[in-house]
C-alpha cells in the first residue's frame, strides 16, 4: 500500500552534517506521521524525529537544536537535516510512515559519525 525509499546516509566526521530523505509512494492520503527511528545493535529503538501531515514536529531530546525535519508534500518526501553530528548519532536510521494503526518502514540507512 505504501512504499518508502530512504537515502542520504553515510560516513561523516564529528561536527559534520548529513541530510536524509524518505520518499513515499502508493496510497498516500489522510492524516499521517512520517519520520525516523534509529537503532544500534543491542539497544532499544529510538524515535529521532517525526512530522505530521499538519506540520507538527517532534524530536528526541538528544537531537533538539541539531536536527530539523521537514516535508515536501508535492513529492511525498520527508527530509531530516542533521547538523553538528556526534559519534553517538551513529546508528541505522529507519524511515516510517504511519496512518492510524498502520505503519510502513523504509529499508534503513547507515549513519556513521567517526573521525
Amino acid at each position: 500500500q505504501v512504499q518508502l525509499v530512504e537515502s542520504g546516509g553515510g560516513l561523516v566526521q564529528p561536527g559534520g552534517s548529513l541530510r536524509l530523505s524518505c520518499a513515499a509512494s502508493g496510497s498516500i492520503f489522510g492524516f499521517n506521521t512520517m519520520g525516523w527511528y534509529r537503532q544500534v545493535p543491542g539497544k532499544l529503538r529510538e524515535l529521532v524525529a517525526s512530522i505530521t501531515s499538519s506540520g507538527s514536529t517532534s524530536y528526541a531530546d538528544s537531537c533538539k537544536g541539531r536536527f530539523t525535519i521537514s516535508r515536501d508534500n508535492a513529492k511525498n518526501t520527508v527530509y531530516l537535516q542533521m547538523n553538528s553530528l556526534k559519534p553517538e548519532d551513529t546508528a541505522i536510521y529507519y524511515c516510517f510512515y504511519r496512518r492510524w494503526t498502520q505503519t510502513y518502514w523504509g529499508q534503513g540507512t547507515q549513519v556513521t559519525v567517526s573521525s
